[in-house]
């Protein structure tokens, strides 16, 4: 089929492994969120209720991507490269997973700085970051890189208020947590800014030539990194700014009991 590249072994199997290693990723993850959410503070445990589902729906969309692809392709009759099985590979899939993860990905970081306005930063954010996707979403499936340039231009405008957000809408939040957790919070941020970031760098790998098999090799495993470390990643930097602010309000993740008698810190 025109404009399906064929793919050499490795190619194929680049892509296949790494499908396979996010599944496996996010599986893990979400074991492990399951697990630790009664050790941190009862105001937290919604921060690491939302980073479960988050790879929970992104580990289920990796699974099914992980068949498209393997149904899209089919080895030649040489034996020696992949081409198309006549089964078009469905990445629709991913954009699915991101509508429903990312808007949860920013209300992750509210909930556990928890600042005073959350429910309105929660509901400005999570529409910003689900109009990122559907911005995105026409430009990704277009073969024609004008479109996709003009689609990657328009969800990059909702991408920028959301980072103008995290770095001044939650200062003052910040400027009101101790100092170690002030600095969980940081590097979560610029995780979360450099993670998504990385979004539109693949985006635009196709403008280097068009959908190349190394531009589509590029594209899926970039995606792949990306998801693994603004999702599992990303919640467990979740995890530890929870788990230090639930120690400092006096929480014993040994008992798993909150003392009636400390207060919660400043800004909780």
């Amino acid at each position: 089929m025109p404009g399906v590249p064929e793919l050499t072994l490795f190619e194929f199997d680049l892509v296949y492994n790494f499908f396979s290693f996010t599944f496996a990723s996010m599986f893990a993850a979400f074991i492990f969120f399951v697990l630790s959410r009664p050790q941190v503070a009862p105001q937290y445990r919604s921060a690491l209720t939302m980073s479960a589902l988050v790879v929970a729906v992104a580990g289920y969309h990796y699974f099914r991507i992980f068949e498209s692809w393997g149904a899209s392709y089919v080895l030649n009759e040489a034996g020696d490269a992949y081409i198309f099985s006549g089964a078009l590979f469905n990445d629709a899939y991913r954009y699915i997973d991101w509508l429903l993860t990312v808007p949860l990905l920013v209300a992750e970081l509210i909930y556990v700085i928890n600042p005073k306005n959350k429910g309105r930063l929660t509901f400005s954010l999570a529409t910003a970051a689900a109009l990122m996707v559907i911005l995105g979403y026409p430009g990704e499936i277009s073969a024609d890189m004008g479109t996709r340039a003009v689609w990657g231009f328009l969800s990059t405008i909702p991408f920028i208020y959301i980072v103008w957000q995290l770095f001044t809408g939650l200062g003052d939040a910040m400027q009101e947590q101790g100092e170690e957790v002030s600095v969980l919070i940081r590097n979560t941020r610029l995780l979360l800014f450099a993670t998504w970031g990385f979004y539109p760098i693949v985006y635009m790998l196709p403008f280097l030539g068009g959908m190349t098999a190394g531009a589509l090799v590029a594209v899926q495993v970039g995606y792949c990194i990306a998801d693994v470390a603004a999702k599992a990643g990303y919640g467990v930097m979740i995890y530890a700014i929870a788990a230090k602010k639930s120690e400092a309000a006096g929480y014993d993740i040994a008992t798993m009991s909150q003392p009636q008698s400390v207060a919660a810190p400043a800004g909780d």
